[in-house]
Parts: structure tokens; sequence; C-alpha cells
């Protein structure tokens, strides 16, 4: 087989070289994740993606030395040479290499097809979002896991449907990968605000609003951090919908997404926390009423110079998939479960009090959680531990899992980073703007009442509960006597540091 004297020069051979030996470790990579059934990201990752780049990068190198050994030898007087390629099939060199270039052609463009295919679902799939840069999505990945998603694709969310979203999403992670290779992302990552597609085009999907309807019962269980880890329920009415199921959006929370009606809002910061102005807009009446805060205003200069956000899901419903639970929270978590005894006295007050430091490692956070619980016990209840040595280590054991999937100190996430906004126990959530601050020029307020979202209809301490018809609301009862303080003040503003 005689091809043209241009191929023969060290840079298209070792292009060829490069090409062949990329071509050969795909093909035998391939066949080990096919029949061997050996298939994961990282492997999929190089068959599709990094031999093939490494592979097209040989392909290359061939015509870029033909040209550069044409130009040298038209330089050198030699011979004389035309200036473009010449295709002459009656020439056995050019036949051949005719022959051998469509052939090649072909198979490359085979497995290209073939390659990218497989390479879209590879960069599209949860292990390769949440495992390929362990460390850096370690804590999104674990809450992810463990969230109402854990069944929906990342990228069903984060990208969605159509081609333009999967293009910037892919352009969004080239800056996200020189991030990692510099080791100069941000702990912990930024919430990407500004970079999600709009919840109408994602959450709604699945969740349509008109769905939203019915009323729902909601029971809660909390651990009082007393000797007996006392229980304490409060049943609640949430009035996601209104009374009467045939009335749709027009009452209830989900109201705040009322097709028929807009909600915009402007934040003093780009974590929406703080919010200075809201413009509410009714589409079928032309109804507008703007609502001011006169503790915490905005100018008018600032206030032309915003952009105000129009209220959806995603505004309440922050952390559908990728929320950390604060200590009390996932300690009530696993007590409801069983996983931690109740019958160990003040187990739940000596756990808050260890959890409550901040730790550099998890090694660290782990071996002091266990040795300050246990060196509780051993001083002070000796007999006791001495004779349920078992459960207080299983109950331990218990309490450094929950604290795995929550508390990530290398990239500095727990859960007072990444505040929820549904509810008000730990953040100003409804707070933010149902606090009675805000006023519209016709008197108008945003009501802090609690009871335009939820009726108490049931709470206190197990064999003391006491109860009231789904109608009716029975205020509410701190577990601990605070006297009046839980209404002149926001939830937040203690149980945010209480443990």
């Amino acid at each position: 087989m005689k091809l043209p004297p241009s191929s023969k020069n060290w840079l298209s051979i070792i292009g060829s070289i490069i090409a062949g030996i990329n071509l050969a470790l795909i093909i035998v990579l391939f066949i080990i994740s096919t029949i061997f059934n050996k298939a994961n990201t990282n492997l999929g990752l190089f068959i599709y993606i990094i031999l093939p780049g490494f592979m097209i990068f040989g392909l290359l190198l061939i015509p870029v030395g033909m040209y550069r050994e044409r130009k040298r030898v038209r330089k050198s007087g030699i011979i004389e040479t035309a200036r473009l390629p010449r295709i002459d099939l009656n020439d056995p060199r050019h036949r051949n290499a005719f022959i051998i270039f469509t052939i090649t052609t072909i198979i490359i463009l085979f497995l290209s097809t073939l390659g990218s295919f497989q390479a879209f679902h590879i960069t599209e799939s949860v292990e390769f979002c949440g495992t390929l840069c362990h460390q850096v999505m370690e804590p999104e990945y674990t809450a992810y896991q463990n969230s109402p998603h854990a069944n929906v694709a990342c990228v069903e969310c984060h990208v969605g449907s159509g081609a333009s979203w999967y293009v910037k999403s892919k352009l969004s992670g080239m800056y996200q990968v020189f991030a990692v290779m510099t080791n100069s992302y941000p702990r912990p990552i930024v919430t990407p605000l500004h970079d999600l597609r709009p919840a109408r085009e994602t959450c709604e999907k699945c969740h349509w609003p008109q769905k939203f309807y019915a009323r729902t019962l909601w029971t809660n269980k909390y651990f009082i951090a007393d000797s007996l880890n006392t229980e304490w329920d409060i049943m609640l009415q949430m009035k996601t919908g209104p009374e009467y199921s045939g009335l749709g959006l027009r009452e209830g929370i989900h109201w705040h997404i009322n097709p028929a009606v807009d909600i915009e809002y402007i934040s003093e910061n780009d974590k929406r926390e703080n919010i200075t102005y809201v413009k509410y807009t009714n589409k079928s009446t032309g109804e507008i009423t703007i609502y001011r805060n006169d503790s915490n205003p905005i100018s008018d200069s600032l206030l032309a110079a915003s952009t105000a956000r129009t209220m959806d899901c995603i505004d309440c419903h922050n952390r559908p998939s990728h929320n950390y639970n604060s200590p009390p929270v996932y300690f009530d978590k696993a007590m409801l479960r069983g996983a931690v005894s109740k019958s160990i006295p003040f187990f739940k007050k000596v756990a808050m009090g260890i959890l409550r430091d901040t730790y550099s490692d998890r090694d660290t956070a782990l071996m002091k959680i266990k040795a300050g619980i246990t060196d509780f016990y051993k001083s002070g209840y000796s007999d006791y531990y001495t004779k349920n040595k078992s459960l207080v280590d299983s109950s331990v054991t218990e309490v450094q899992q929950a604290f795995r999937q929550n508390t990530f100190p290398k990239m500095k996430v727990s859960y007072d980073h990444y505040p929820e906004h549904i509810g008000h126990l730990e953040s100003d959530g409804c707070f933010r703007c149902h606090n009675d601050a805000f006023k519209a020029a016709n008197g108008r307020i945003i009501s802090r009442d609690c009871n335009l979202c939820h009726n108490i209809v049931g709470q206190g301490k197990q064999g003391m509960m006491e109860y009231t018809n789904i109608r009716d609301n029975l205020e509410f009862k701190h577990p601990v006597d605070i006297g009046t303080a839980w209404k002149e003040a926001n939830c937040s503003e203690c149980h945010k540091f209480l443990y």
C-alpha cells in the first residue's frame, strides 16, 4: 500500500500512533464495560470523552504533518508540486490514500455518533453530577440522595428540556471545571440562583399549579431536651389550598403562584432573604398594590435600578433536593425512628451541647461526638452506662451518621449556610414578607397572622394532648415556658442558635 510521500513525516507518524493507541484503548475498554458489565461513570468518561479527544488530536496531526511536509518540499525546490491537493484515482498512491481515508472516516463517524450519544448520557447522569468532583459535590449529592427528589435526575431541574439550556449548562460547567482544577471554588459553594432555569419551566412539569388544591394534615413530633427526652406533638392543618377544592388557587398558600396574579419583589441581596419591596398585580382586573417596609426602606433611585423578581415555587421551596437539617431536626428524626433511644436520660441535651461546636474536619467531629457523649455517661451515669453500653453506643453511631449526612466541615457546609424558606422556625422564611411591616398606601398590610397558612388542631405532650375540630384553631403553646416571647419575636431569632 503506497501512500503519498507527504505522509512520510514524523508528525504524521506520531499522530497515527496516538490515534491508533487511543482507538485500541477505546475498543478494549468498551469490550470490558459491555461484556464484563464493568460500566461506571469514570470508565465511561475515558471511553467516550477523554480517549476520543486524544484520538481526534492524533488524527489532526496527520494532515498537519502532511501539510508541513508538502510546504517544506515546495520551498526546497526539489520537485514542483501543486499548491492544492490533487485526487487522481488512477494513481495507486492516491487510490490507496482515498480508500484508507474513506474507510477511516466512516469508522470515525460511526464511533463519533455512538460516543457522542453515550457522552451526552454520561454528562447528564446523576453519578456524573454528584461523584466526578467528589469533595466539591459531596454535600449536594448526599443531601440529594436523602431528598424527596432522589429518583429525579439532576438535569431535570438544573437543565430541563431543550438544546439552549443544555448549551448554557455546559458553558457554565466549563467555568466550574476550571475552578475545580485551580482549587478556586468557594467553600461552601454558592447556590446558583441566577443560573437556574425558571421553576415554571422545570418544577411545574410535574407539580403544575392546577393540582395544588388539597389541604393537608401535618403532624410533627419534637423531643424536649430534658431528662426524659419528653415528646411534644403538634398537629397542623396546612392551608396549601382552599377549604373547597373547586375554588382552585383562589385561597391558600399556593395562591402565591396563581397564574392569575403576579407577585414581584426586590431583595437587598442575592440570597433573597432581606426583602424591601413587594408588588401585587391582579392580571384579571389590573389592580396593582405596592407594599413598602418603613423600617427597611428602599430608595426610589435603587428601586429604579433594581430588577424585580416574579415569585415562583423556588422562592419558598428553595431547597427542594438539597436540604441540610439542623442538629435538632435530624436528632428528632433519628429518635422518632427509634434509631436513637429516647430512654437514655438527657441524651438530646448532651448531644445538642456537642453538636453546637464547629469542627475543622469530619474525623475530628465524629471522634468528639463519640467521646463527648460517652464521657458524660461514664462520669455522671456510670452505673447506667455499664448496664446500657450497647444502647448508648448504637445511639451515638446514629448521631454520627446523621451528622455525616448534614454537615461537611471541609466544604464548610451546614444547615445555617443554606436556610430553607418554607416555614419560619430556623429562618425568617414566611416572615420575610409576612411581618406586619409591609404596608400599602391604601392601608393594607402583609399580615404575619400564622392562621393564614395553618390551623393548630392538636398539641401537647403524650397523654396530655389537647385537640380542636378542623375548622377551629388552638392558640400555640411553646413546649418550654417562655411567656409571650414567641408572639413578639420571630421563631428563628432563638431557634437558629438554640442547639
